[in-house]
């Protein structure tokens, strides 16, 4: 049955987005991403529509306002992300099953939202020590960005247990095959 939404959530830079990409690549599960919406500016070489949905804070407030996301989150203060309604509909209306990249607050959300009608993985980096490392080496952000991050990590690692499956991310490719055949299962299951 397509429809179902796959949850990925994690700490910045524990390879959620690299985790996503690679069990996209293979083609073997029906999956469409859902580009999420943000009101921050972006990041490198980052697309409109593609990389996020970029908004104007004001548009991204009216659309809250308007019942139009399924969950939204203020991640950091001033800094809104959150999963439009219409791209949910957009994928499933495709005949595809949705994987999204969100954070915990927003995950727990669209779980409790959607029951059985969703599978929320969490992964976990092997350490905070590793994520920091991780977080330095992207070299996107600054030394005071990598430290909010890193306490906002610990928050959500500790809620780690409210997720479905719990994936440590201390080898990429055992991640990969680990979340491929997690969301294999449960687009399998009779649910």
């Amino acid at each position: 049955m397509a429809g179902k939404v796959i949850i990925l959530s994690a700490p910045s830079g524990s390879g959620k987005s690299t985790i996503i990409n690679a069990v996209m690549s293979t083609g073997r599960l029906n999956l469409r991403f859902s580009v999420s919406a943000t009101n921050r500016v972006p990041r490198g070489a980052e697309k409109n529509g593609i990389d996020y949905h970029f908004l104007a804070t004001e548009d991204f407030r009216n659309l809250v306002e308007n019942d139009k996301f399924l969950e939204y989150e203020e991640v950091y203060p001033g800094r809104y992300y959150g999963t439009l309604k219409s791209e949910i509909k957009r994928i499933s209306d495709e005949g595809a099953d949705v994987i999204m990249d969100i954070d915990v607050n927003g995950a727990l959300r669209v779980k409790e939202k959607l029951g059985s009608d969703a599978l929320a993985v969490f992964i976990l980096p092997p350490s905070i020590d590793e994520l920091r490392n991780r977080l330095e080496a992207r070299a996107t952000d600054s030394a005071e960005s990598i430290d909010a991050r890193i306490e906002r990590a610990k928050y959500e690692i500790a809620q780690a247990d409210k997720f479905d499956i719990t994936i440590v991310n201390d080898n990429l490719q055992q991640a990969i095959e680990e979340t491929e055949s997690a969301i294999n299962a449960y687009l399998n299951a009779d649910i």
